[in-house]
C-alpha cells in the first residue's frame, strides 16, 4: 500500500476496529498526549461525535476521493448525519475564505499547512471543528483515549460524566456518555491488572484486556474448570499467573473478579489466601460478579477498612459479548477508581455507566437480569404453546422478529431452541439466581415482583432437569417434560 501523506486539517475517512469507515480530520494531539510507540499512524477528530483517537495510516484514506463509495456502503442515520456535519464544515470553511477575499494580501500569504510524516512529532496546533456532536451514536458514542496515565489523559472521564437523575435518596446517578470502546484505538493504562475468576465472562474480559495491551495477572477460583490450553493461551498473549487472590492483589495496582455468586463473591474475599490479606492502601478492587446489594456493601467495607478502593462493576452480556468485547460495564462505588478503569473499560464493554454509590449497580443489574429471565421464559412458554396448539415454532419465530419484539436475542435464543442447542452463553442457574436475588430485593423494598416469582418457578423446574449448565434458553426443557 502506497504510504498516505496527510497534513493538518486534511479530512479523511478513519477505520476503527470493526466499525464502518467515519468522516473525520486530522487535528494536532494534545502536547502531554504521545503518539503510540511502533505505529504509524495521525491525530484524527470525527465529525458528528466528541471522538478522537490515534488512527493507523492503513486504515485512513482521503475524504473526497472516497465520498461516494463510503456513502454507498454505509447507509445508517448517524452516519449519514456525520456526512452532513463534514459538508457544513466545508460550507463555513469556503464561506469564510470568500470573506478573506479582497482584503489584499497586506497581512502576507498563509504559511503552507505542514505535511506529516507517520512519524512526526512535532505537530502544529490547530483548533478542533466546533461542529455539534450527534447524541447517543451506537457506533461512536465513547470518548476512545484512555489514561495511560494522569499526564497522558486527554480528558478524565469525571469531567465527561452527566447526571442523568438524582432521586430522594440523595443517590446520584451518572451516565458515562462517551465510554464505548472502539477495540484495536485504546491506550492501556500502565496500571498493572489482576484479574480473579476465568469463566464464561472472565475469560473473554481477560483476553480483550490482553488483546488491548494489558498487563494482566490471572487467577481461577477452580483450576480444573479452566481447560489447560486456555490458560497456556493467555501465558502467550502475555498474562502472568497468580498462586492465590491474596498474591494477584499484592502485585497489582487494580484487581477485577468475576465468580458466580455472593457465596463465591464472599470467599474469594474473606476466605484463606483471599483478596482481603493482599489490601494495601491505595489497592483498587473491582468487583464485576453479579450479587446482592448487601454482598456488595460487606465488601466495600471491608476493603475500604484495609485502605483499599472499591467499585463495583457487574456486566450486562453473554459469554460472545464477553468475548467480542461489546459487554455493557454498571458501576458504582469509588469514582476515582472508575475512571482509573478507563482503559479496561474501553477494553471489555461497549458503554460503561457510573450509578453512585456502591450498591446501586446491583440493585440494576438484578433489575435487568430479572427483566431477562422473565422474557426468556415468557418466549419459551409461547414456542411450546405453538407447538401444543398445532403452530408451526419456525413460523411463530419468524412473526416474532418482524414485529415490535424483534431482537438479535429473541431470534439467536429461539434458534437455538429449535436446533436444540443449549450450550451455554449465560448459565440457566445463574439467571435463576439472579431472579431469586431481584425478588428478595422487591421484598426488601416492599415492592410486588409476581411475574420475576412466576418465572422463577419454571427456572428452577428446568433446574431440577438437570439443566443448570446449560444456557438460559433451556428454560424451555421445563415445559415439555
Amino acid at each position: 500500500m502506497a504510504t498516505v501523506h496527510l497534513r493538518i486539517g486534511d479530512l479523511v475517512w478513519g477505520k476503527l476496529g470493526r466499525y464502518p469507515p467515519w468522516p473525520g480530520k486530522v487535528v494536532s494531539p494534545p502536547k502531554d498526549l504521545k503518539k503510540p510507540r511502533g505505529k504509524k499512524c495521525h491525530f484524527v477528530k470525527f465529525f458528528g461525535t466528541e471522538d478522537h483517537a490515534w488512527i493507523k495510516v492503513e486504515q485512513l484514506k482521503p475524504y473526497h476521493p472516497h465520498k461516494e463509495e463510503m456513502i454507498k456502503i454505509n447507509k445508517g442515520k448517524r452516519f449519514q448525519q456525520a456526512v452532513d456535519a463534514v459538508e457544513e464544515y466545508l460550507k463555513k470553511a469556503k464561506s469564510k475564505d470568500q470573506n478573506s477575499e479582497g482584503k489584499g494580501e497586506s497581512k502576507g500569504k498563509k504559511k503552507p499547512l505542514k505535511i506529516l510524516d507517520e512519524d512526526d512529532e512535532d505537530l502544529s496546533a490547530l483548533k478542533d471543528p466546533s461542529e455539534k456532536p450527534v447524541k447517543d451514536d451506537p457506533h461512536f458514542h465513547h470518548f476512545l483515549l484512555s489514561q495511560s496515565d494522569k499526564a497522558s489523559s486527554m480528558e478524565p472521564i469525571s469531567k465527561r460524566l452527566k447526571i442523568v437523575e438524582e432521586d430522594t435518596t440523595g443517590s446520584t446517578s451518572i451516565q458515562a456518555a462517551d465510554s464505548t470502546a472502539i477495540n484495536g484505538s485504546i491506550t492501556p493504562t500502565d496500571k498493572r491488572i489482576g484479574f480473579l475468576g476465568l469463566g464464561l465472562m472472565g475469560s473473554g474480559i481477560v483476553s480483550n484486556l490482553l488483546k488491548m495491551g494489558h498487563v494482566v495477572t490471572v487467577w481461577n477460583r477452580t483450576a480444573e474448570k479452566v481447560p489447560s490450553t486456555k490458560c497456556d493461551l493467555f501465558i502467550q498473549e502475555g498474562a502472568r499467573l497468580g498462586r492465590t487472590p491474596a498474591e494477584v492483589v499484592s502485585m497489582c495496582d487494580i484487581t477485577f473478579s468475576c465468580v458466580s455468586d455472593p457465596k463465591a463473591a464472599r470467599d474469594l474475599v474473606m476466605g484463606p489466601s483471599g483478596v482481603l490479606q493482599g489490601i494495601r492502601p491505595g489497592k483498587c478492587y473491582v468487583e464485576m460478579s453479579t450479587v446482592d446489594p448487601e454482598t456488595i456493601t460487606e465488601l466495600s467495607q471491608v476493603i475500604t477498612s484495609r485502605g483499599g478502593r472499591f467499585l463495583e462493576a457487574p456486566v450486562a452480556g453473554s459469554q460472545q459479548l464477553s468475548n467480542d468485547g461489546m459487554l455493557v460495564i454498571l458501576a458504582a462505588g469509588d469514582r476515582t477508581v472508575y475512571e482509573d478503569c478507563s482503559s479496561c473499560f474501553m477494553a471489555m464493554g461497549k458503554t460503561s455507566f457510573f450509578l453512585g454509590e456502591a450498591g446501586n449497580a446491583a440493585r440494576m443489574m438484578l433489575i435487568l437480569n430479572m427483566v431477562q429471565g422473565s422474557f426468556m421464559a415468557t418466549i419459551a412458554e409461547g414456542l411450546t404453546l405453538a407447538q401444543a396448539t398445532g403452530q408451526s415454532q419456525q413460523t411463530f419465530l419468524d412473526i416474532l422478529c418482524q414485529g415490535q419484539m424483534a431482537s438479535t436475542f429473541v431470534d439467536q435464543k429461539c434458534q437455538n431452541i429449535l436446533q436444540g442447542n443449549f450450550k451455554p452463553d449465560y448459565y440457566l442457574k445463574h439467571i435463576q439466581k439472579d431472579l431469586r436475588l431481584a425478588i428478595s430485593m422487591g421484598d426488601n423494598a416492599n415492592h410486588p415482583t409476581p411475574m420475576a416469582a412466576a418465572a422463577n418457578e419454571v427456572y428452577k423446574r428446568a433446574k431440577a432437569l438437570d439443566q443448570s449448565d446449560n444456557d438460559i434458553s433451556a428454560v424451555y426443557r421445563a415445559y415439555i417434560h
